[in-house]
């Protein structure tokens, strides 16, 4: 009881709001049907505190998980399996960064949500002491909730991806690693609806579990704050959602954000670099990390460098150092905060002009009928001359760029003459009908837009090019298609020649090839041929990790893959005809529900071998947010993968599923009297 007590002091001295600021009956969680937590509160401080319990009830397994990994803990909770991740952590300089900046540039009242967020964790573990996964990671404080988001923002700047090559001494850039991207938007004002309101498909295409896994959640406080929508684990703030004014969605998009510099070294002084006719000394830093081998915690250490490119690595081919905005940027969570609160499109577009958003693309619609979409991100000025998207000279100042391109410098559009804007991780120069769409000559090459199309993109277009106007219903059926355009190309790898085979040539699969080929492309549940082609997509997964640029499938190995898909339908299903849903599951607890869906139909899905010759999606369709704009207000309908909990005996653990396999979703409201009403529980935190 004494240790309790002494926990619970030293916890008000760290944080000091819990001496009296933070007055937990101020705030309501209210669950609806589904248990989506809509919480209600006069301050935005303490719809922060309300916000952790209520998520932190749900799921704080998770979010524990996502601060260990920003915090180089994770190693000492799952073993060497998290070395990588921790090392990368320290390796990025975060703490460094949160040093120098946290002071100067986070706003007081930002810091208010972050020190009262932090709070409702650490008072949930005071009350949950065995819920908590490790001891060291609590009390949660600011600089560490920072340390995570730092983490996230430098593996969406694929800075990761780098530091994989660097260690893997394979330096140089392949296009075939973006294929592994989600989310679609789409919007349309009244020039293009045929009730004249203003429709957004929020369509994220994420994990359905883990760190990167979407919450939904209602926020709303006396001071401005009253937002449906989404977060990953640890957020403080709404990352895609809707307020009574306007709505925004994120897809994953990757123009060129990061760098890799090879260092030119003294011949004979150890560890100094050239930079034009100077030489400079690397700085010599040290990761540490604790692992737990067969229960004995062990003290592991990596040396990393840094110059004045960057933080720095050494293989076998000699120094490198990588370099991106993301490293000297820490906005991004404050950036969010202020979207989730804007009134029109006029303080939206400020807010981004804050720069804190290191990528992403956004599609935006409000109650004014403005629609908008631009490519974001913090795109280095690069001079001219250099192979930016491979490794670049590290012993000149030419390449140490220390500006990026402002907002108003990057791919956009507001209020096309059409009346649409679409996003399917493809090109930003085609977002719209062609005389909207951004002028790509004018954009610098280096800034590596994405230019192509992919399956999902050439859809939505022929979807939307269908209707001179589309009703709601329309708006609904094209957010749910879940067929491929004819003929379907993929971005990232060539299987034309599935088409070309003759059935008669192949006579041990003629069966197979001629579901396929004849298949009318829909990725249905009760669809024998997208059945046999979602498991010969499997079967060509190892085939493609062999083969060399461009990748490029043969008769020949599709014709192995077919046999192989043949046999696989034989051994664990005993016959040749097999359904999509029969094959592919939706699987949660004891749950399991036959699920549509391919990669890059537009209800993308990527699914893991399973049990008895089944997969299981763990990625695509994940949080849904549909918003309309009418005179009379906002009206929202969502869905997610599972359910709102992550605690197997909730009965909100996966009560979604269904709606969500059908096609159906719940409708959300601002309405408090009405989400009182309706009300499944009604609470304060403690």
């Amino acid at each position: 009881m004494k240790i309790k007590t002494f926990y619970i002091s030293l916890l008000c001295l760290i944080h000091p709001q819990m001496n009296g600021q933070i007055n937990p009956k101020n705030i309501d969680i209210v669950r609806d049907a589904y248990g989506v937590p809509h919480i209600f509160t006069k301050t935005d401080a303490e719809l922060a505190y309300g916000l952790a319990w209520a998520h932190a009830e749900d799921d704080f397994k998770t979010i524990q998980e996502g601060y260990l990994a920003g915090n180089a803990l994770l190693s000492d909770i799952i073993g060497k399996k998290g070395f990588g991740i921790d090392f990368v952590t320290q390796f990025i300089g975060s703490e460094r960064l949160f040093d120098e900046k946290y002071e100067k540039e986070i706003s007081p009242e930002y810091k208010l949500i972050l020190e009262s967020y932090s709070q409702g964790l650490n008072r949930f573990a005071q009350f949950y002491p065995k819920k908590v996964l490790s001891k060291k990671l609590f009390p949660i404080t600011p600089k560490k909730m920072f340390l995570y988001s730092q983490l996230q923002l430098f593996v969406s700047s694929k800075g990761d991806y780098w530091v994989k090559k660097i260690l893997g001494d394979k330096l140089v850039y392949n296009t075939a690693d973006d294929q592994v991207k989600g989310s679609n938007t789409f919007g349309f004002n009244s020039s293009k609806t045929k009730d004249g309101n203003t429709y957004l498909a929020i369509n994220t295409h994420q994990p359905l579990d883990g760190p990167t896994s979407w919450y939904e959640v209602h926020l709303c406080s006396e001071e401005g704050t009253d937002i449906i929508g989404a977060l990953f684990a640890g957020s403080p703030s709404i990352f895609i959602g809707a307020n009574k004014n306007l709505a925004w969605a994120h897809t994953v998009n990757i123009p060129d954000k990061t760098d890799v510099f090879k260092l030119e070294m003294h011949p004979q002084k150890r560890r100094y670099y050239r930079v034009d006719n100077h030489y400079l000394k690397l700085k010599k830093h040290k990761a540490k990390v604790l692992v737990k081998l067969l229960g004995i915690p062990l003290k592991v250490s990596k040396r990393y460098f840094e110059s004045i490119y960057g933080p720095t690595l050494k293989n076998n081919s000699g120094y490198f150092s990588v370099r991106t905005p993301s490293l000297f940027e820490i906005k991004a969570l404050e950036q969010w905060w202020r979207m989730n609160k804007a009134k029109n499109f006029s303080e939206f577009y400020e807010i981004l002009k804050m720069k804190g958003l290191p990528g992403y693309n956004i599609g935006y619609a409000d109650k004014n009928d403005t629609i908008f979409y631009i490519s974001n991100g913090l795109i280095p000025k690069r001079a001219p001359g250099f192979d930016w998207a491979n490794v670049v000279p590290g012993n000149t100042k030419k390449t140490l760029w220390t500006n990026t391109y402002d907002i108003e410098e990057l791919p956009q559009i507001i209020q096309p003459r059409s009346g649409y804007f679409y996003n399917a991780n493809h090109s930003p120069f085609k977002s719209s009908d062609s005389l909207d769409n951004p002028n790509e000559a004018i954009f610098a090459k280096d800034m590596g837009f994405e230019t192509y199309d992919n399956n999902r993109s050439k859809r939505i277009k022929h979807l939307i090019d269908q209707h001179q106007k589309v009703d709601y219903n329309d708006f609904k059926e094209i957010k749910y298609d879940h067929q491929f355009p004819k003929p379907f190309h993929y971005s990232w790898m060539n299987i034309d020649s599935l088409f070309r085979m003759k059935p008669e040539n192949y006579p041990k699969v003629e069966s197979i090839l001629n579901q396929i080929q004849n298949w009318d492309r829909r990725a249905s549940a009760d669809s024998y041929g997208a059945g046999a082609y979602g498991i010969l997509y499997f079967k060509l997964r190892k085939y493609y990790k062999k083969l060399p640029q461009p990748k490029v499938f043969t008769k020949s190995i599709l014709y192995k893959a077919l046999l192989e898909t043949q046999e696989h339908m034989l051994e664990h299903f005993g016959q040749t005809q097999v359904k999509l849903g029969t094959y592919q599951k939706l699987v949660r607890g004891d749950k399991e529900l036959p699920v549509y869906g391919l990669p890059d139909v537009i209800t993308s899905m990527s699914s893991v071998p399973y049990k008895d010759g089944k997969s299981k999606v763990v990625s695509g369709e994940s949080y849904i947010e549909l918003v309309k704009f009418t005179p009379k207000g906002v009206e929202i309908e969502s869905v997610i993968s599972y359910g709102s909990s992550d605690n197997p005996d909730s009965k909100h653990y996966s009560d979604q599923m269904e709606l969500y396999t059908r096609f159906k979703t719940k409708k959300m409201t601002f309405d408090r009297a009405t989400i009182y009403k309706n009300a499944s529980k009604k609470y304060h935190p403690r």
